[in-house]
């Protein structure tokens, strides 16, 4: 007697996302399902040919991306009908993900648990039945702990019924023993193209309601947490004496923002377009933007406040100086995780210089007083400029996470 086979997967890629903060997660987790699909990443069984072993390139690649909360996705992917369980956007098939899973679905050949979310219970039995079964990847949250190269790879077996299936721990970070930081091709030539262009710079800012940025002026992009630290940055940005010009997308920090401006009569009627001042600032206030948007915005900005992974992120590869507000928890564990990667982020800084930096993220995250802080702007501003373009240059002398992780499925495929 033989066995029927199983049904081929329609779909090469599988990411599974359960949206936890609004932004952060489905922000990753979009950003990896382009990058794959753009670049034409496809896994393929079987040994006997080079063509058919490992991941191959195609611009063909299919990818799936579930998604739980798909308002909260429309905000970053503005061509996203919230209201529709099935659709194709930038030649990604984004699906509803409910309790339960369409009938007789058929996973793909790489399944992708985003953030140790769990997958449902038919899909994951679907998988176990399906020959070969699909490798299947936890993606976990960026971390730079130490523990997290030994735990990088790790396989974790997983009982299904009387099948069994291996779930590989995939970390993302910032050395070589770990998996990298999500940076798709041709970003970094279209970031350099974007800062040299003068005359493109003046049109970005006319864009939104702003003049060419003046010799002496300073723009800020804040994208942050409530924090008390807010009120008195903002402080010392209105009644300090070098312009700045303060790019708000309008979100968790308003309200600490311009409560520290001295304009608290306008939150209740804020909104996206406002131009405010108070002494030397300016606040333009930014609606939320799509993700190519904030990179632009990134790019453009002298220094950059950001929060949570993917705008941290993607601040780093905007190569300009930026502060980290990471994500708060209860027992003050984000703050050590907060030092872990300032100790790789700092130590090719000069000592004083490094010290300062450490003080005013650790500043930031604690809701303290950082006015004596901004203070030494202009003592370290420029170093910090030349460390952050070198960073970024460093970040991926190993590779990004997307040709990490395809390495990573060659040998398991």
């Amino acid at each position: 007697m033989t066995t029927a086979p199983s049904a081929q997967p329609d779909f090469d890629w599988d990411i599974f996302c359960c949206v936890v903060d609004n932004f952060g997660d489905i922000g990753v987790t979009w950003r990896l399902a382009r990058q794959l699909a753009q670049e034409g990443y496809v896994p393929t069984h079987g040994s006997g040919t080079k063509a058919g072993h490992g991941p191959t390139h195609d611009s063909g690649t299919k990818v799936r991306l579930w998604v739980d909360d798909l308002a909260s996705f429309a905000r970053i992917c503005p061509g996203l009908d919230p209201a529709l369980d099935g659709q194709w956007i930038e030649g990604i098939y984004v699906q509803r993900w409910h309790d339960t899973v369409p009938p007789n679905i058929v996973p793909a050949r790489v399944v992708i648990e985003a953030f140790a979310c769990e997958l449902p219970a038919p899909f994951v039995q679907a998988m176990a039945e399906q020959s070969p079964p699909p490798c299947w990847i936890n993606l976990e949250y960026l971390s730079a702990e130490a523990w997290v190269e030994d735990c990088h790879g790790l396989a974790s077996p997983q009982r299904v019924g009387k099948l069994s299936l291996n779930k590989y721990f995939f970390f993302p970070g910032f050395t070589p023993r770990t998996g990298g930081l999500l940076c798709e091709q041709g970003l970094i030539a279209a970031r350099e193209q974007w800062q040299q262009d003068e005359a493109g710079l003046a049109a970005y800012w006319a864009s939104l309601g702003l003049p060419p940025q003046a010799e002496n002026e300073l723009r800020i992009s804040l994208f942050t947490y409530e924090s008390a630290a807010l009120g008195t940055l903002v402080q010392s940005w209105s009644q300090g004496a070098t312009p700045i010009t303060l790019l708000l997308p309008l979100g968790r920090s308003l309200r600490d923002v311009l409560t520290g401006a001295g304009l608290a009569n306008t939150i209740p009627t804020a909104q996206a377009g406002d131009l405010l001042h108070s002494g030397h600032l300016t606040i333009k206030l930014l609606p939320m933007t799509d993700q190519a948007g904030y990179d632009r915005l990134l790019w453009s900005c002298d220094l950059n406040l950001v929060r949570g992974e993917d705008s941290f992120v993607r601040a780093q590869w905007a190569a300009r100086p930026f502060l980290w507000h990471i994500y708060p928890q209860d027992d003050l564990a984000h703050i050590a995780k907060l030092d872990d990667f300032l100790d790789h982020y700092l130590a090719d800084l000069p000592p004083q210089a490094a010290q300062w930096l450490r003080a005013f993220n650790q500043a930031l995250n604690h809701g303290q007083d950082v006015r004596e802080l901004w203070a030494q702007w202009p003592q370290f501003g420029t170093i910090w400029q030349q460390h952050a373009r070198s960073w970024s240059q460093k970040l991926l002398a190993d590779g990004d996470l997307v040709t990490r992780l395809v390495k990573f499925l060659e040998s398991r495929i």
